[in-house]
């Protein structure tokens, strides 16, 4: 019997044809042992020692008639290859939101929110590239970047994200409310000259936020002086901030993401455990992949 393996590697989940990917990291084996008889083998030995390629397939000692009659069993598994290899692999700008002489925010236990920023944004930038996607980091080295010229950094790039942990008013604070307030603020300025695919983009991260299992913030539009945001989208928690520089002077389409709100010690505490940093940035880097014009 002529043995033929077969090694699939998919980075998230994806249909073309009919066909079915698995989630990015996640080695499949599939062990071919004649025409039309596939068998997966997640436990295989090769599995452990897999790197993360598209497409990785190997044959060992099979006749070119033999690998002609088998290749009806597996062309569900190579539809993954096309539906994972973007014609145009997009330019995203990953920008850390604040800097360590401007740290932002302080955390209900006096970790500044550039901290949580920089670990945050490091994790969007690798699911990004898992993806395919081309990145720029800004801030992320501790740089002053000038709020009117992070996005600048990339004039050419495709899409900016800017990433930040939310505070709340002070009066909230003052009046013990801290609790009360959780969950992400996703923000889109019409001064922005792609406003419409801005928004667009704010929805489709708004979307792999909920799918994650997080919640949106919805305070910021509340009626009250240094707040009242127009709420465009109430579930996805989707606001208008025409202000913002950084989204006013991107010449990109551009979207400031809150991820949650670092005063409230309960919220904190959650938002610095690693697995939900990597859950946010998943969510936040394929909703920012997904909504690129391929």
């Amino acid at each position: 019997m002529v043995a033929v393996t077969v090694y699939v590697i998919c980075f998230r989940r994806l249909r073309a044809g009919g066909a079915s990917c698995y989630e990015r990291r996640q080695a499949t084996v599939y062990s071919v042992a004649g025409p039309g008889r596939l068998r997966e083998n997640p436990a295989h030995p090769a599995a452990g020692a897999l790197q993360c390629h598209y497409f990785l397939q190997v044959v060992s000692g099979v006749a070119s008639s033999f690998i002609s009659r088998f290749l009806g069993a597996v062309s569900g598994v190579l539809l993954c290859m096309g539906a994972l290899l973007p014609a145009h692999a997009s330019h995203i700008v990953v920008d850390t939101g604040h800097t360590p002489q401007r740290p932002g925010a302080t955390g209900a236990s006096g970790r500044v929110e550039y901290l949580y920023n920089l670990d945050l944004s490091a994790e969007v930038a690798d699911e990004l590239k898992a993806l395919g996607d081309r990145v720029t980091r800004v801030a992320a080295d501790g740089a002053e970047v000038p709020l009117g010229k992070r996005a600048l950094t990339a004039p050419t790039a495709d899409f900016f994200m800017s990433i930040h942990h939310d505070s709340m008013q002070q009066k909230y604070i003052d009046a013990g409310r801290q609790h009360e307030f959780a969950g992400f603020a996703i923000f889109v300025s019409e001064k922005n000259p792609h406003y419409e695919q801005s928004l667009r983009c704010a929805r489709a991260i708004g979307e792999q936020m909920l799918a994650a299992g997080e919640k949106p913030s919805l305070y910021h539009a509340e009626p009250i002086a240094g707040e009242n945001r127009p709420l465009l989208d109430r579930r996805l928690g989707v606001h208008r901030f025409d202000g913002l520089a950084v989204l006013k002077t991107a010449p990109m389409p551009a979207v400031l993401v809150e991820a949650g709100v670092i005063v409230n010690p309960d919220e904190e505490r959650r938002l610095a455990r690693p697995y939900i940093i990597h859950r946010l940035a998943q969510a936040m880097a394929r909703g920012a992949h997904a909504c690129q014009d391929k």
